[in-house]
């Protein structure tokens, strides 16, 4: 599969793991959410655009660089908002927009019920952000919006994904790269991802 990268750092691995968890409490779920977004952010904006700079050092000047391009986070609602903390501790200047998906739970598709960007785009990369690539219909549907929105440079962050999300991904959008900390094994006939983490916005927000 082009343009999937799965994390093969450690930390991410220990740290899934202890999201799988069942026994995992909201508040230690949170923070794993934040600590495995970071990393896996960190790895999906390795190739950002910098331009030079000049700065005084307390002993002589040197040359060092600055982010060229305006980051956008675009979280989909509402699981994807624990991300967000994560990647702002890296990027504290990235936009935030939301869009709000949610599943018809009995024809699996998504249905918008949240988007507020503003008309021309104000960001030249956007990082669209949901803990879980499942079925793939809300990350189309999220894709969809942002490109129409102007951006052409995107890039989809979840922790785990099912070969059936991905492959409905790759279908609409190529050129979108999916970078993700694990890929699960396939949908169950609700479709949830297994072995999975359950639901995650329930696992956040203490609702399950």
């Amino acid at each position: 599969m082009t343009n999937i990268y799965p994390s093969q750092h450690p930390l991410v691995a220990h740290k899934l793991t202890r999201l799988r968890d069942k026994n995992t409490q909201p508040k230690k779920f949170r923070e794993l959410v934040r600590e495995i977004s970071a990393l896996l952010v960190y790895e999906a904006t390795a190739d950002l655009l910098v331009i030079p700079r000049d700065v005084e050092t307390p002993l002589t000047s040197t040359g060092g660089w600055e982010l060229k391009e305006k980051i956008g986070l675009v979280p989909i609602l509402r699981a994807g908002l624990g991300m967000v903390e994560g990647v702002w501790g890296l990027m504290p200047s990235a936009e935030v927009w939301h869009i709000g998906l949610y599943r018809d739970e009995e024809t699996l598709k998504p249905v918008e019920y949240y988007n507020k960007l503003p008309i021309e785009p104000t960001v030249s990369v956007c990082l669209i952000l949901d803990p879980m690539l499942a079925t793939g219909g809300s990350a189309v549907a999220t894709v969809d919006v942002v490109k129409r929105w102007g951006v052409s440079r995107i890039k989809f962050v979840a922790m785990i994904a099912s070969p059936e999300g991905i492959a409905v991904m790759q279908k609409a959008h190529p050129d979108v790269p999916i970078h993700l900390a694990a890929i699960d094994d396939h949908l169950n006939e609700i479709g949830y991802i297994v072995p999975g983490l359950g639901d995650a916005g329930d696992r956040q927000f203490g609702t399950a």
